[in-house]
């Protein structure tokens, strides 16, 4: 854990590739965020929901709804990234999605609800690639290629680092 509130857990550290050791700590990671994530928010009311994790940042309801965002556009770029040829992958403007009316008002249940059905397709489907796939290139039209391995790693610290945001609020709060 670090003292900055935007990255509790520490900044992403890409790696070149994963061994199967860290790819399947990975996957594990990916399949424990749902349960993580619905601990996290539960017993907040609609207050503690509607607050900020930090000063200028996203309220906790924002968060929520933005994992579910961020991880179906994971989803999906996983599965283009294995059905065609190094896909150029498309971005999202997470800013202005978390804007929007219903990551600013539908209730954290509706994006909870779709992580837990996302990751038990997402983690079945990783679980059963052979382990060559997961060399296979998309490309970030910002960042560049990546290997499934680099996003499976980005997506294992993405889950861990928005519910740490919400765990050191609460823990901030005495929540």
């Amino acid at each position: 854990m670090t003292t900055d509130l935007r990255f509790p857990i520490g900044k992403f550290a890409r790696p070149a590739a994963l061994t199967a050791k860290e790819r399947t700590a990975a996957i594990a990671r990916i399949a424990a965020l749902p349960a993580a994530l619905r601990a996290a928010v539960q017993g907040l009311g609609d207050a503690q929901l509607d607050t900020p994790y930090r000063p200028d940042g996203w309220t906790v309801r924002q968060v929520v709804h933005h994992m579910a965002d961020s991880h179906i556009n994971a989803y999906a770029r996983t599965r283009m990234a294995l059905t065609e040829s190094t896909p150029t992958i498309k971005t999202y403007d997470e800013e202005p999605w978390a804007e929007l009316w219903d990551a600013r008002s539908l209730p954290v249940e509706v994006s909870l609800g779709l992580v837990e059905g996302l990751h038990e397709r997402w983690v079945a489907l990783l679980r059963h690639l052979e382990p060559e796939v997961f060399a296979r290139t998309m490309v970030h039209p910002a960042n560049g290629p990546m290997t499934i391995d680099v996003q499976l790693a980005l997506y294992a610290w993405h889950g861990e680092h928005h519910v740490a945001h919400v765990t050191a609020l609460r823990n901030r709060n005495g929540w």
